[in-house]
């Protein structure tokens, strides 16, 4: 019988007889044992420890640098030495604003009104009333005392001030008024200030979050008219402290030196910049006599918005914010592999809040918890993970995915050697509905252990809940920007992950308290123990199988997906383009090529006996694939972001961008580069198609 016609045959044979028993990675017996893994995974869970914990950690707001945050981190690492992981704090020093500073919004003319910049205390909820709680701001804005006229600006994207310049509304010399919503804060800054603004205010309006949504809180899940939503608008072309791109913030007081960026070398917004409650913003709003808006951008307030202002309606606006080092710090915890330690499956989310932060980011650092102590109980049973898992706190996320970024780059050598995943669980619990986007090789993983996993208050698996209206399996999405996968997946090509259920929340509000949580995200907590159910499960199995459970066949599909829809974008603006064949004929050979690698594999682990060298070496190997979408060069709007697979928009600064040297060329309009970038995507596909080909080489011995 010829080679080819076995794998035919064999394939059959598979797929009838193992694919519903045994799972990628992984021999049979092994699976068999995995199986009662897991069963005894369940069984130490305490489904009581995720309220403890996020009681806890949101007893006081916390941001970063602050006595409280101290305190968090202090418990955290306690729980996790009590688990009985091996924890380690990562410090840096980090240039940064740690306090609001003074603030003023005020109405200057026709009549002067002193706007107001905090929540209302509410009766009936505690935590408003705390006195550390501060007023609405914005890190990183830049500090001026500017009175002008108002423009109103949507959502302050890129297409709202080029729809502002055709409109004929010029914003030099003005106050722009901006909400939130459709993309990065800081990039409404950026975007603002390049466009000649003195200032910006941002608010949130109610046709996004409140009284047209629903009830508001205290009586809903809603902002109600007092409700600010802080955040950082530091917006760079790399992510990290903004003082020490590609190296990490050491501590200045340290041995080891690192060349730090001058402040005034820094990317640094120079206008003010200060967020504001609906109920003031309409005060504003309310006031202006210009052209009505396009009817797109008109809110929920109940009149009809204008553009402008005019002369009869003045705002004064003034920031004064003070920025300096700031020390912040990593916890990571480690039950270190019985195997295989030096493969690291890795899981993390910050702790550090901007208020209470129940919801963001806190629910997933008390899943965290509570996953480290079923972790705990099982290595102390005698079934520790044959590689190492890594559970981490991150520091300063809130102000720029900060402490992240920095850990990824001190620890960039390990992490190219050791790295199999990381599984991003920022606000991790913050609702009911779950969702996750992941690179291609980790999509197989997140869905395989929603089957296991039951839904909350349902006879449903996750899985079965999940999936609702899609008739094979449910959606999962691309990695985009905002969170701590950043720096693992598009700087140094580690495959990640972020998921978690998500709902209606008090985003960045001093309101977002334990009270708020327990009345309107999860009254019985049964989602946290739910997702740290998942969480568990992936890292256990992507932990114990002889191989790691990589999908590899999902690279060339979504390869093939993402090529054909950059293919019709660019067609939109140059007919002339014929698409890119080059690169069509690589990714042809590299399904041929991983389609039979995956059943070589398969092939392999079915025989009685593996060769432990062979086994590591092939991890290795695996390791190794998705660093052929790390270019040093990078990308053309910061070099800092080196794959050639993923990276966030940096005109939104949230979305995915897949293959995003091409979405970046189609962003400009621009067929100039695109030779370039199909041989450089041709010789990442060609790298990867070669590193399988070799992995195959070793399985079969030839």
């Amino acid at each position: 019988m010829n080679h080819k016609l076995f794998l035919i045959l064999f394939t059959l044979f598979f797929t009838i007889q193992f694919s519903s028993a045994q799972y990628e990675g992984y021999t049979s017996s092994r699976w068999e044992n995995q199986q009662k893994v897991e069963e005894q995974f369940f069984e130490l869970q305490d489904r009581t420890t995720f309220k403890n914990h996020l009681k806890q950690l949101t007893l006081r707001p916390h941001v970063v640098g602050s006595e409280a945050n101290t305190v968090a981190r202090k418990y955290i690492v306690s729980v996790m030495q009590n688990a009985g992981l091996k924890v380690k704090e990562y410090p840096y020093d980090v240039y940064l604003p740690k306090e609001p500073g003074t603030s003023l919004i005020e109405i200057v003319t026709p009549t002067r009104k002193v706007l107001n910049q905090k929540e209302d205390i509410l009766e009936g909820d505690p935590f408003s009333k705390d006195l550390s709680l501060w007023k609405g701001w914005n890190a990183f804005s830049g500090s001026g005392d500017v009175t002008a006229e108002i423009v109103y600006a949507n959502y302050g994207r890129k297409e709202d001030f080029e729809e502002l310049k055709a409109l004929g509304v010029d914003v030099k010399g003005k106050i722009v008024l901006a909400r939130y919503g459709g993309n990065f804060r800081g990039f409404k800054a950026k975007f603002a200030e390049s466009n000649g603004a003195a200032g910006l205010i941002i608010y949130t309006d109610p046709k996004d979050s409140g009284f047209t949504k629903g009830l508001v809180y205290p009586e809903g899940p809603y902002y109600n008219e007092s409700t600010i939503q802080r955040g950082s608008l530091l917006t760079t072309d790399f992510t990290g402290d903004p003082l020490t791109p590609f190296e990490p913030a050491l501590p200045l007081s340290g041995k080891q030196k690192v060349k730090r960026l001058t402040p005034a070398e820094a990317q640094f917004h120079t206008i003010p910049v200060t967020p504001i409650a609906y109920g003031e913003a309409e005060k504003i709003l309310g006031q202006m006599k210009g052209k009505p808006v396009p009817q797109r951008w008109q809110g929920g307030l109940p009149f009809t918005y204008r553009l402008e202002g005019g002369e009869q309606l003045t705002v004064r606006l003034k920031v004064n914010q003070k920025i300096d080092f700031v020390r912040a710090t990593n916890v990571v915890g480690m039950i270190k592999g019985s195997e295989a330690p030096d493969e690291w499956i890795i899981l993390g989310s910050h702790y550090d809040a901007w208020g209470f932060g129940a919801t963001d980011p806190n629910s997933g650092t008390a899943m965290l918890l509570s996953l480290s102590e079923t972790l705990g109980k099982l290595a102390k049973s005698g079934i520790p993970p044959k590689r190492s898992i890594l559970i981490a706190h991150w520091d300063a996320e809130e102000h720029g995915v900060i402490g992240s970024s920095e850990w990824v780059e001190q620890m960039r050598d390990e992490l190219n050697a050791k790295g199999i995943a990381y599984m991003n669980f920022d606000g991790g619990v913050s609702g009911k509905n779950f969702g996750a986007s992941a690179a291609p090789t980790l999509k197989n993983t997140v869905i395989e252990a929603s089957k296991k996993v039951k839904y909350p208050y349902t006879d449903q698996t996750l899985f079965e809940f999940w999936k609702k209206d899609n008739p094979i399996e449910p959606k999962i999405g691309n990695l985009g920007g905002g969170s701590d996968h950043i720096a693992f997946y598009m700087h140094v090509g580690v495959p990640s992950m972020s998921g978690g259920a998500g709902g209606t929340n008090l985003y960045h509000s001093n309101y977002d308290s334990f009270q708020f949580y327990e009345q309107f995200v999860d009254p019985e907590f049964q989602m946290g123990p739910m997702v740290e159910q998942m969480a568990g499960l992936m890292a256990l199995r992507l932990a114990n199988g002889d191989l790691i459970s990589y999908n590899l066949n999902k690279y060339p599909a979504d390869l093939k997906m993402h090529f054909d829809a950059a293919t019709a974008k660019i067609k939109k603006y140059d007919k002339q383009f014929e698409g890119f064949q080059k690169v069509a004929k690589a990714i042809e050979t590299l399904q041929k090529t991983s389609e039979k690698l995956t059943l070589e594999i398969e092939m392999f682990l079915n025989q009685k006996a593996l060769p432990k060298k062979k086994i590591s070496n092939l991890n290795q190997q695996l390791i190794g694939l998705e660093k052929s979408f790390i270019s040093e060069k990078g990308m053309y709007f910061g070099s800092w972001y080196k794959s050639l697979y993923a990276s966030s928009d940096p005109f939104s600064g949230y979305a995915a961008w897949i293959l995003p040297g091409l979405e970046y060329e189609i962003a400009l309009k621009s067929s100039e580069r695109l030779e370039e970038w199909e041989q450089r995507y041709v010789n990442a596909i060609r790298s990867l198609n070669d590193k399988m080909l070799r992995m195959n080489a070793t399985v079969t011995g030839e």
